[in-house]
């Protein structure tokens, strides 16, 4: 059997490491996605041991760890690996209209990935921040919070300085939280008129750490 081949055959230790470094997606980490899909039943039993399970969704792309249910978590020998956080205020709104424009976008139909520019994330949330006449000041605010979305993954930069919004947003915002949107976004815009402390903590749950394209 040659090298060539040998190097081509799933290894478990390869998908559980690309797991623990963040999520693994379809079209940026080929090899490890491959040997994900082959290898899902032997990785969920791995990381099982250290309270841990692995989601997969094959329409959207991408797996990812996610830490069992807390009635599962006082198991003798389990250790939290994926820590639940309390996300800012103006990071929780910036996922929540991005999840809203990706749901639009799907229902359109066309290409499958969603790309904004600076500009336009800027414009999204600009009327629920508070109001500044210092334009640059709003969107320097505005990239602290992109970049937090993209740490956690939920952004990725492409060329030209755009955004493309990944599609595992999907499964930290679900239906029924997109489907009380328009409330919660009701409650933003009294955070912006000085109704909520500043950078109180909008949602909290396990997020999934950004990939590498190793």
């Amino acid at each position: 059997m040659s090298e060539q081949s040998v190097r081509s055959e799933p290894e478990l230790s390869y998908v559980v490491t690309a797991l623990m470094k963040g999520v693994v997606y379809r079209d940026t980490h080929e090899r490890q996605w491959r040997d994900l899909l082959q290898l899902q039943s032997q990785a969920r039993d791995y990381v099982a041991t250290i309270g841990l399970t692995v989601v997969i969704d094959e329409t959207e792309g991408y797996g990812y760890l996610q830490a069992l249910p807390d009635d599962d978590e006082d198991r003798e020998g389990t250790l939290r690996l994926v820590a639940r956080r309390s996300l800012p205020f103006e990071v929780s709104l910036l996922l929540a209209l991005l999840r809203k424009r990706l749901a639009q976008f799907d229902s359109e139909g066309g290409d499958t990935r969603l790309v904004l520019e600076r500009d336009e994330i800027v414009e999204m949330l600009r009327v629920f921040l508070p109001s500044t006449s210092n334009e640059a000041r709003l969107v320097d605010k505005v990239d602290v919070h992109v970049r937090r979305a993209t740490q956690l993954g939920f952004l990725r930069e492409v060329e030209g300085g755009a955004f493309e919004v990944r599609r595992i947003l999907k499964a930290f915002v679900d239906a029924q939280w997109l489907s009380e949107l328009d409330a919660r976004l009701g409650e933003y815009l009294e955070h912006a008129t000085g109704a909520a402390p500043a950078g109180s903590a909008a949602h909290t749950r396990s997020t999934p750490d950004a990939g590498t394209d190793d």
